[in-house]
């Protein structure tokens, strides 16, 4: 694929970002997009971490993007071409590439996963006026600063953790197995504080029958957590609440199996652990951990689509969060851009606005935005890692499995 000239500044020719056209993957321009704002397709700039610490994680985001064409295409959707930069998993590189793609003719942008990429992201589009649809990026500020450009449909760590909160007493009135503590590791970066905050602020709130004896925070790039597993393991908890990313959580389990710690169960409200790389690189002890997430309904019509054109495009891809986010993001910037009829930014934030889409894949009754542009309608899930995929266990209008808990123990897995 030909790269077109995009980076931090300047015009010097890079692979972080470049042109593509969605609808039949051609290249579409060698050079900087200067386009008249009444011109179609409508440019999409899709910024995303494809390297550094997060690398793994933009490039399944990408994946949902990339099946979105022929699905959108079908249900008579305009066709959208995407301009591609990468953040480097850096906040100052998100807020550069985002201004450069604005500057080369982005006409809306998409992004960021990493909720400090995405708070610079908004600040450059409030300044710019141009529209930007969050796919992935829980901290609650973002929407609650009065942006008027940027949009979420993603939910805030608050609703979170407050989903969180009533899937477990769910799972724990269903097995009738609750833990009376539990222990919390959680990464240190913005996202992993803030859902901390939200987390512990909310217990009382829905009066969980546990205590939090402990909250451990930890670099999600370091390369040892036998300190922080050994520190939580000793607070004698009964389950293991996670805040996590990838690579952390699996140093987090070779860690539990390798120091002989068997909870009650791995709960988390983060990424990793439902990654294909992370059941991958942990076999049967993948198995049972419960992440409790905003996810995608297996039940919708939109969601077998979507698992239908990802199990053709990307055969060995479970569907999850990056991918179904960002898919649905990419789906309400083609639902605006029918509606306004133009690439001109402020009729489509008028668009943004005026959303109401019901045919949609993530948990809840559909997408809308209300104040401060976020979308409270969508809902968490309970999914649970089984012989290398996903079971929605939880809540049971949108699963398709039932849950194990607690926890089988290290040794005693398929």
């Amino acid at each position: 694929m030909t790269s077109s000239t995009s980076g931090r500044g300047g015009s010097t020719v890079t692979r972080r970002a470049f042109v593509v056209t969605t609808a039949a993957g051609a290249v579409v321009s060698a050079t900087p997009l200067r386009l008249a704002r009444a011109a179609g397709p409508l440019k999409v700039g899709l910024i995303l971490p494809r390297s550094g610490v997060q690398a793994q994680f933009g490039i399944d985001c990408q994946r949902g993007a990339d099946v979105a064409p022929e699905i959108l295409k079908a249900k008579g959707y305009p066709e959208l071409h995407y301009v591609l930069a990468d953040t480097e998993s850096n906040v100052q590189v998100a807020r550069a590439q985002a201004e450069k793609l604005i500057n080369e003719g982005a006409h809306i942008l998409v992004g960021a996963f990493d909720s400090g990429a995405s708070t610079a992201i908004a600040q450059v589009a409030e300044q710019k006026g141009v529209p930007f649809v969050i796919n992935i990026a829980a901290a609650p500020a973002i929407t609650e600063q009065g942006f008027n450009f940027t949009f979420r449909n993603f939910p805030t760590g608050k609703m979170i953790a407050a989903d969180g909160f009533k899937l477990q007493k769910e799972m724990f009135a269903d097995t009738g197995k609750t833990p009376s503590s539990v222990v919390m590791l959680h990464v240190n970066d913005t996202f992993g504080t803030t859902q901390r905050d939200a987390t512990v602020a909310l217990a009382p709130k829905f009066q969980m029958p546990y205590k939090i004896l402990d909250t451990i925070a930890y670099d999600p790039a370091a390369k040892d957590l036998s300190v922080e597993v050994a520190k939580a393991k000793s607070t004698g908890a009964d389950a293991l609440w996670v805040i996590s990313r990838l690579n952390d959580a699996i140093l987090v389990t070779r860690e539990m199996v390798k120091q002989r710690w068997e909870p009650m169960g791995i709960l988390s409200t983060g990424p990793g652990w439902y990654e294909d790389a992370y059941m991958n690189a942990l076999g049967k002890y993948s198995d049972d951990v419960i992440s409790f997430l905003p996810w995608y309904d297996p039940n919708k019509p939109m969601t077998k689509l979507l698992k239908a054109a990802m199990a053709r495009k990307y055969p060995k891809i479970s569907l999850n969060t990056n991918q179904s986010h960002t898919f649905e993001a990419i789906l309400i910037v083609a639902d605006a851009y029918k509606r306004a009829n133009s690439t001109d930014p402020k009729a489509l934030q008028e668009a943004l606005l005026k959303t109401n889409i019901t045919d949609n894949v993530t948990a809840g009754p559909g997408v809308s935005f209300q104040e401060g542009n976020q979308n409270f309608k969508t809902l968490d899930s309970a999914v649970q890692d089984r012989g290398g995929s996903h079971v929605v266990v939880y809540p049971k209008a949108a699963s398709d499995g039932k849950v194990v808990w607690p926890m089988r123990g290290w040794q005693n897995r398929g």
